[in-house]
């Protein structure tokens, strides 16, 4: 079982279309059992997946009840959700009162006989629930626009990562809402896989369901295709 962990410092950069999109691929093209949990309290992948959370999430992490009874099947095939509401606000006074780092990592090891791959689709900022992510995840995603300020917050969290956590997990960065009409857009070094702006992916909300289910061929889902592909090669190494 691999644990991949879709992260930013900055909301806004395309994090919950990647989880979505990178889950759906797990379970429909690599046939493996996936867990996509929503850590965060907007419930944005929650949503996009056709859910409404019926019971309060943070229940999991108070110990008052294990994950397995808040899973719920998506329509897919293969494919789960552990949703989100807005009781996830408090989790980082929750983690810091219970004093555990490790409780998320704890967690996600007691559902490794269930699941293949699970996919965390993380609340922005570096905060005490981020610390948890980092430490349970095998993978670390990280969603780049090709700005200065975006490539600024990926330099801190690689660097958080290396100085302050002392955690060696792999980073991959991940051109993200990439509009190949602005030149900035167009000068973004090469070597990351990239997620096109695409009228397609503002469909995924109208729907409510991952791009390969609404039948929306075209790049967005090449994109997303190539960048499952590319995280099963990493976890591959």
């Amino acid at each position: 079982m691999a644990t991949i962990a879709v992260y930013s410092l900055k909301g806004g950069v395309g994090k919950t279309t990647v989880s979505v999109n990178l889950a759906y691929c797990a379970a429909i093209l690599g046939g493996h059992r996936t867990l996509l949990w929503d850590l965060d309290p907007q419930g944005a992948s929650t949503f996009l997946m056709g859910l409404n959370p019926r019971q309060s999430a943070r229940k999991i992490f108070a110990k008052d009840m294990p994950p397995a009874e808040l899973i719920r099947q998506s329509a897919w095939p293969g494919l789960d959700v552990l949703p989100a509401d807005a009781s996830l606000r408090g989790l980082d006074k929750l983690f810091d009162t219970m004093g555990k780092k490790r409780r998320l990592a704890k967690l996600i090891a007691g559902l490794a006989k269930s699941y293949d791959r699970i996919v965390l689709d993380c609340p922005p900022g570096l905060t005490e629930t981020s610390e948890q992510v980092m430490h349970a995840a095998d993978l670390i995603i990280v969603p780049v626009i090709p700005s200065p300020l975006s490539r600024r917050a990926l330099d801190d969290v690689q660097l958080h990562l290396a100085k302050e956590l002392k955690i060696t997990t792999e980073i991959m960065p991940v051109w993200s809402m990439v509009d190949r009409r602005r030149s900035l857009h167009r000068e973004a070094e090469s070597g990351w896989p990239a997620v096109p702006m695409a009228s397609a992916i503002e469909q995924m909300a109208v729907r409510r369901a991952p791009i390969g289910a609404i039948g929306a061929k075209g790049p967005a889902q090449d994109a997303f295709t190539a960048l499952w592909r590319a995280v099963e090669a990493r976890l591959g190494k």
